[in-house]
């Protein structure tokens, strides 16, 4: 549990230090999700913050518009995220999920931090900042997607794996897998 409330910190907070360096008028811009702006990634991930919180009973305090202020929105819902995960009673609440028997914490750990990494890369490809994925994340989204199988392929989560080359860094490779050209 505390493995991933720190988890959780440091991906909310390179999520944070990329929300913080988009320009202003790039928020409209088109992100790699089909459909989707930068500023409709960040709203996604605000909103499925309170996914695995809303089955155990655990409401989220409502943020500032992601209209108004991405920043401020992002920093109220993970602050909010964080110290229900820094909370022993509450990271461990269990709950019935889609793939059975589960914890608030175990979600937060695998699906919201693979959300985190991957949408903080759609979020910089779509407004020009630093678009680099630390390595553990890499690893992290690609071990996911291995345990997802095809389910990962459904829609609105990621689309078909793309072709890239053999000598292919591996975060395109695993961008790649996630149907995402870097």
């Amino acid at each position: 549990m505390t493995e991933t409330a720190e988890l959780y910190r440091r991906l909310a907070a390179n999520l944070t230090g990329t929300v913080a360096a988009v320009p202003t008028d790039r928020w409209d811009d088109p992100s790699p999700c089909e459909g989707w702006t930068a500023r409709d990634v960040l709203r996604h991930v605000i909103d499925v913050q309170s996914f695995p919180l809303t089955p155990v009973g655990v409401s989220l305090s409502p943020a500032p518009s992601v209209d108004d202020d991405p920043l401020a929105a992002w920093t109220a819902t993970h602050e909010e995220v964080q110290a229900v995960l820094d909370d022993p009673a509450r990271a461990e609440l269990e709950y019935d999920g889609a793939l059975g028997r589960t914890t608030v914490a175990a979600i937060f750990g695998a699906f919201i931090a693979f959300d985190l990494a991957i949408h903080r890369w759609d979020i910089a490809h779509a407004t020009g900042v630093d678009e680099t994925i630390p390595a553990e994340d890499l690893a992290l989204a690609a071990a996911l997607a291995e345990r997802m199988g095809d389910r990962i392929r459904t829609p609105g989560v990621c689309g078909p794996a793309v072709e890239v080359p053999a000598d292919a860094d591996e975060q395109t490779r695993v961008l790649a897998m996630l149907g995402r050209r870097a």
